[in-house]
């Protein structure tokens, strides 16, 4: 918290320059003004009056984007200050719950905000300023999922005018993506080659990662965990306890049942959990939106950036009685999954935030299992919806992208859409769906993939009356199989069937710039459609 309060005091010192003096001299073509923002009142509000601007170019280095996300970050800090100081002795145990959630998401927001403050690449800028959005949303969320909503205008009032400052931020920092030169540069130093590498991996895992991953039987690990006692630890929640600050460190985690929560704060970087295979090594857990917030009930959650995961099933066995019940949740940038299974029903991956790779993995639900607002992306994944309840309906995806100008979606492709053991025999008395639009950009691309009969004909599912229909992006490319005939698909504004070149987009090596990342991690991919 100390360290909170002298940012916050010394960006308030920072700002007592007019805008006139931050402005984008290198390229005029990006947002050099608040009018141009979404917001401008707001803009205008917290950053001056844009006056004399020209005459003011060359004094000083700060560019108009710069300043724009310092004062987003300024105003993070003293909505975290404000939530901090808040009293909730008046709270019941689920507003508190909630509150609680607030207040580590304003300070991952801090985080998220001082990193896009100190890179010079706007693509990661753009990933970053989409995780705060995402914090922003969740922190509501939380309060809206326990019908607490009236406790909302118990949270600061500027709150309203902080999702503006970030929807400013994200407007801004997409048009120097855009607009900047140098900018397609090092977007194609973070794609890189595109080819994949002889041994099948892409290019963004070191060599030591992809090795770990292609080993097989037990890996060298830094620790071991077994229930048996022949290991360092009994549970995994120990073994990320005593895991290193920042290097990669291997856990190796035995095959057995281990019935945990496991929590991998944003402190806890690098880790690379690796079981015997898809239920040998089983997670655990039962908790759902009964008893507390869907961000908190999953049974593993991870927000350190470089997590990899391998051979491993994580589970939540609440059922589908007990609604939104997480059995993964990933907030953490260049997270990999590889040979990995997810078991729930409602809700049971969550893709929080920020970059994610997905491939070779199984995941099972019912109602909007795939789920959340990060830059995620599918290969070669087994997708297989589960019998619901009485009166549902099954939607795979529900995309939570808020902002126009967020990077996030959910892609899959060369993936499979089937029906799990359990629904097969009874398929014909339940609809399924590809997704609905959870917020009003929610954007989901399937391509190149297998989808059974059990696909509705429409293909998609509205969330509520025409919300999102028209805002919302969703796509499908060259699918094949008994649910793929695109001939009966939804006719909405947002919905596309695209062409190769627009299917490009969304690929590995464009949409993730996995090349530049995932072959560190030693797992396959595929970097073109």
């Amino acid at each position: 918290m100390d360290k909170l309060v002298i940012l916050a005091f010394s960006l308030t010192h920072f700002f007592i320059f007019p805008l006139g003096f931050f402005v984008n001299g290198a390229n005029s073509a990006s947002i050099a003004s608040c009018t141009q923002t979404p917001y401008p009142d707001v803009c205008n509000y917290y950053m001056g009056n844009s006056v004399n601007v020209a005459a003011q170019l060359d004094q000083t280095q700060f560019s108009f984007r710069d300043v724009a996300i310092q004062v987003t970050l300024n105003q993070a800090v003293q909505a975290h200050r404000l939530i901090s100081s808040m009293d909730s002795s008046s709270f019941d145990e689920r507003a508190k719950l909630a509150w609680n959630d607030c207040l580590e998401l304003y300070e991952d927001t801090i985080h998220h905000l001082n990193q896009s403050t100190s890179t010079n690449n706007p693509i990661d800028s753009q990933t970053w300023l989409s995780a705060a959005t995402a914090n922003h949303q969740t922190c509501q969320n939380g309060f809206i999922d326990f019908n607490l909503a009236s406790h909302l205008q118990n949270l600061p009032p500027m709150l309203g005018n902080f999702t503006k400052l970030i929807s400013n931020s994200l407007a801004i920092n997409k048009a120097a993506i855009v607009a900047s030169s140098s900018s397609h540069t090092s977007f194609a130093k973070q794609v890189g080659n595109r080819r994949l590498l002889s041994d099948g991996f892409p290019a963004w895992l070191s060599a030591a990662d992809r090795k770990l991953l292609q080993t097989t039987g037990a890996p060298k690990a830094d620790i071991v965990v077994a229930q048996d006692g022949s290991g360092h630890f009994k549970t995994i929640t120990e073994a990320v306890a005593a895991a290193g600050g920042g290097k990669r460190t291997v856990i190796y985690v035995k095959g057995g049942v281990y019935k945990e929560s496991v929590d991998i704060k944003r402190s806890a970087k690098n880790i690379m959990l690796i079981g015997d295979g898809i239920d040998a090594t089983i997670v655990t857990g039962s908790k759902n939106a009964q008893t507390t917030t869907t961000f908190r009930s999953a049974t593993v959650g991870v927000s350190g950036d470089g997590f990899v995961a391998r051979d491993i099933t994580f589970e939540n066995t609440a059922g589908p009685q007990k609604h939104q019940a997480v059995a993964f949740r990933s907030g953490s940038d260049f997270s990999v999954f590889y040979r990995c299974s997810f078991k729930g029903y409602q809700d049971t991956l969550y893709v929080y935030s920020q970059r994610q790779f997905y491939r070779d993995c199984d995941i099972y639900g019912t109602v909007d299992f795939i789920f959340g607002d990060a830059v995620a992306v599918f290969q070669n994944c087994n997708i297989y919806i589960r019998r619901p309840m009485s009166g549902q309906k099954n939607s795979v995806t529900a995309q939570g992208r808020t902002d126009p100008n967020e990077n996030t979606g959910i892609i899959i492709h060369n993936s499979r859409v089937t029906a799990a053991s359990d629904m097969r025999a009874v398929q014909g008395s339940f609809k399924s769906y590809l997704g609905r639009p959870w917020q009003k950009y929610s954007r989901t691309v399937f391509m190149k993939s297998t989808l059974d009969g059990l696909i509705d004909r429409e293909g998609w599912l509205p969330w509520s009356g025409s919300f999102a229909l028209s805002t919302l992006y969703y796509a499908e490319y060259m699918n094949t199989g008994a649910g793929a005939s695109t001939s009966g698909r939804v006719k909405w504004g947002g919905y596309h069937v695209i062409s190769a070149a627009e299917a490009g987009k969304f690929t590995v090596g464009n949409f993730l710039a996995g090349s530049a990342w995932i072959p560190g991690t030693g797992v396959p991919f595929d970097a073109g459609l």
